[in-house]
Parts: structure tokens; sequence; C-alpha cells
């Protein structure tokens, strides 16, 4: 039997917000396999979709700087250790050196962009500040019309490209991504292994026994649809105004999506809370 630990159990906990002993449950039959068993999951209860993996170990922030003409936008993912060094004067002006690099030079080659002094720079202010410092992404997005936005924590932030428009209008739609974070921009553009698990996923679940072939196929049709549409970000109601869909307001303004990049601190880097996984551990036992 695989190992399931006490770490597992919570983000599995925190991904679907079901019960401590069924999490335990699922992922013991998933043989420890997080996404296998928030399938198993979701086919034995019809659960929704469970939220990202949300466990990070790095602080940090994103920086964006958007050009003049809004032909182009740049953000920087600049990681440190804890909160505290993620406020402090001196990392945010090393941000900034990397961030004006970046964007004059449209680089998005990490090792490419910190080659020479921007690497010297951070090896000195790691060794005056005592925490480890990376320069972790770099995102351009160019277009016909392109603005950011960077969240008041700075720990997040979106770009987005339209065919037409003005800044403020891409900058609201980018607002809107990093507070709904749609998957896609367009319902065509879901990958097809994505909407086929999720076929599978709908097709298992309780309703759908002892129905007809065709009425399944049918339901299925509906429930993908619904899935589309909440993640693609076209068809979402707009976050300021959810009487019409972002694809609405771009529209009313001559304009359509063309593409976006939403940014989170510490996206996908796993950190595990010791203390907490501990007490969790306690509370399994037996």
């Amino acid at each position: 039997m695989a190992n399931i630990s006490a770490a597992m159990v919570k983000e599995l906990r925190e991904r679907t917000g079901l019960g401590m002993m069924e999490c335990k449950k699922a992922l013991v039959e998933a043989e420890g396999d997080i996404e296998r068993a928030i399938d198993d999951l979701r086919k034995s209860s019809g659960m929704k979709a469970a939220k990202k993996a949300g466990r990070t170990a790095a602080d940090g922030v994103v920086a964006l700087r958007v050009a003049d003409d809004n032909s182009y936008a740049v953000a920087v993912e600049v990681n440190s250790e804890t909160d505290f060094v993620a406020r402090d004067d001196n990392f945010l002006g090393f941000v900034e050196k990397v961030l004006a690099k970046a964007f004059s030079e449209k680089q998005t080659d990490v090792a490419a962009l910190m080659a020479g002094d921007l690497e010297a720079a951070r090896e000195a202010l790691v060794q005056k500040i005592g925490e480890n410092i990376s320069v972790r992404r770099v995102f351009l997005v160019e277009g016909a019309m392109v603005d950011g936005y960077v969240h008041s924590t700075n720990r997040l932030a979106a770009i987005v490209a339209l065919t037409a428009g003005n800044a403020e209008l891409a900058r609201d739609v980018a607002m809107h991504v990093t507070a709904v974070n749609p998957r896609v921009a367009k319902p065509e553009d879901m990958p097809q292994e994505e909407l086929t698990r999720e076929k599978e996923i709908i097709m298992a679940q309780p309703d759908m026994e002892g129905k007809p072939q065709e009425i399944k196929e049918k339901m299925a049709v509906g429930r993908i649809k619904k899935f589309l549409a909440e993640n693609s970000l076209v068809e979402q109601a707009f976050v300021k105004n959810p009487e019409q869909t972002v694809a609405q307001l771009v529209k009313s303004a001559g304009a359509d999506v063309v593409s976006f990049v939403r940014i989170g601190v510490g996206e996908g880097i796993e950190v595990e809370k010791k203390d907490f996984a501990a007490e969790v551990a306690e509370q399994l036992k037996g």
C-alpha cells in the first residue's frame, strides 16, 4: 500500500473541501495519486472540479511593465524565501533591474537575462540579506492592444492581448483574469485531453446510472458546455459587471480576446508546512 502522508491528506482536503477520513480513503484507493483521487471522488460524488494545487514554497513578487504604445508587456517573477524579504527595498530594487532589462531586450530566457551583471547583483543581495533569491520566470505578451494588472499584494498578475480597444479595457480584462482564473481564453482552446477526462467523470457520476446511452450522451454534452463556459475567459461573467460576459464587453469596443497569461508567485513549487502536517498526522492515528 502507498504511504499516505498527512501533507497529502491536507492538500486533498484543501482542494476538494471534503472530510479528512473521506480524503484519506480516496488516497489509499488511488495509491497516493492525488489527481486520480480527485477524479475518483468526482465520479462517486458528482463533486465539481477541484481547486488547482496550491502548495508553494516561495514567496516573492510579480512585477509588470507595459510598453507606452501597448504593443507588448513583460512580467517577471522573482522569488524570496519569506514575505519579509519580499517587501524589502533592496529586494524590490533588484526586481526593478531585472524587469527593466527583460523589458528592454524582450528577453524571456532567464539564464540569458541573468548572465553577467544581474547574476552578480543577485549573489551580492543573497549575501547581504541571507536568504535565497531567484529569478524564476519571465513572460512576454505582444499584440495590437496589450495591458496588464498586478494585484495589490504584488503576488498575482495577468497580461491580456486584444485585437483592438484601449489600454483600460485590456487592463480590466486582466484584472478579471487575476480574480476569476480562467483556464483558457476561448472554449475551442481547451485541450482535448481535458475534455475527454471531464466527459469520463461526467459519465461515471451517480445520476447517469441506469440511463440509456443516448440520454447520457445528451446530458454529457450539456455539462461539457457548462464546464467550457465556466472555464473560458470570453464566456465568463465580467467581474465588474456580471450582466455581461467578457466577450460582450470586448465586442462592444470592436475588439476580441487574443490571449492571456496569469502569474501567481510560487505556482507549482512545493512546500511542506511541517507543524500543520504533524497536527493532522496526530488526528489520523488509530
